[in-house]
């Protein structure tokens, strides 16, 4: 039996422009909009490498030059604190830097999450990766993405992480159909974008971590945009789906989707509780309010 090729590269689309967090976002990428005291970005990148991922390409966008400096060194900020002895600042600091090896590849016009991850294919070659969109700060035990990954190498075919909500957000997400194959695991049949009321009876909504093999690029190169000339990786399951299977999984964590104001406000209290220094003082705080 062949072995399983290792993932290792990711990619982590981040061209968007934040609309929805104006005016906070004017001049400063969404991502890095901070949760307690890391960027959203980084706590994205951290879940990659805690799930074996080396090489992290970062797919940005005009005004998104900040992402690029924060996972670079920042020598003069790295001096003042080893003069002033801030030696745990500094490891922290350091830190960042040697998380990954990271690559950065301008999406130079909004075409969709599909052509943004399309920018990045001559740097994938023929390797599977992972992908992790960058508004999406999960919380688990063991990370969302070495979840998938354990799928992926038991079927080696692309997966994608689902989560269930109520029926009355399904309108709200993309929606999978499909059927239950092993616990929280299901085989794909038929993806449905934001569906109308009683198109659907799947509660199955997608979020933003994927396994792709380099078939699921290919269809989505060949796929057709189906909203507003946007080429969406959605689009490019649903041509996979014609040759290939795909699955998902109901994966165990906590998620915020922090492109939405209130998931964002819900995702610095739960990540504060968790935060040596501010969780007592905020845990008082909350039992304050009424």
């Amino acid at each position: 039996m062949a072995s399983v090729p290792l993932i290792t590269k990711a990619i982590i689309p981040a061209a968007g422009l934040g609309t929805r967090f104006l005016p906070a976002t004017k001049a400063q990428p969404k991502e890095m909009l901070p949760i307690v005291d890391k960027p959203v970005i980084q706590y994205v990148v951290e879940e990659a490498v805690a799930s074996g991922i080396t090489d992290i390409i970062l797919i940005t966008g005009a005004h998104k030059r900040a992402l690029e400096d924060h996972f670079d060194r920042n020598f003069e900020l790295e001096w003042h604190l080893d003069r002033d002895k801030k030696f745990e600042l500094l490891e922290e600091i350091q830190r960042i830097n040697t998380l990954a090896n990271f690559y950065y590849v301008r999406q130079k016009m909004q075409l969709g999450d599909g052509h943004a991850l399309l920018c990045a294919r001559s740097l994938i070659g023929n390797e599977p990766c992972a992908v992790l969109f960058g508004d999406d700060v999960i919380d688990a035990k063991r990370p969302v993405l070495a979840q998938l990954i354990d799928v992926y190498a038991r079927y080696q075919d692309p997966v994608m992480a689902v989560v269930r909500v109520p029926k009355s957000d399904v309108g709200m997400y993309g929606i999978v159909e499909g059927k239950e194959i092993a616990p929280g695991v299901w085989q794909v049949h038929k993806l449905i974008e934001k569906p109308k009321p009683g198109e659907t009876n799947s509660r199955l909504a997608n979020v933003g971590r994927y396994v792709l093999t380099p078939e699921a690029l290919d269809a989505t190169a060949r796929a057709r945009p189906s909203h507003h000339g946007e080429l969406r990786l959605i689009d490019g399951f649903r041509e996979l789906l014609k040759t290939r299977s795909l699955y998902a999984v109901e994966f165990t964590g906590n998620r915020y989707d922090c492109g939405n104001k209130l998931q964002f406000v819900k995702a610095t209290v739960a990540m504060g509780l968790k935060h040596p220094e501010v969780r007592a003082g905020l845990r008082a705080y909350l039992r304050t309010l009424k």
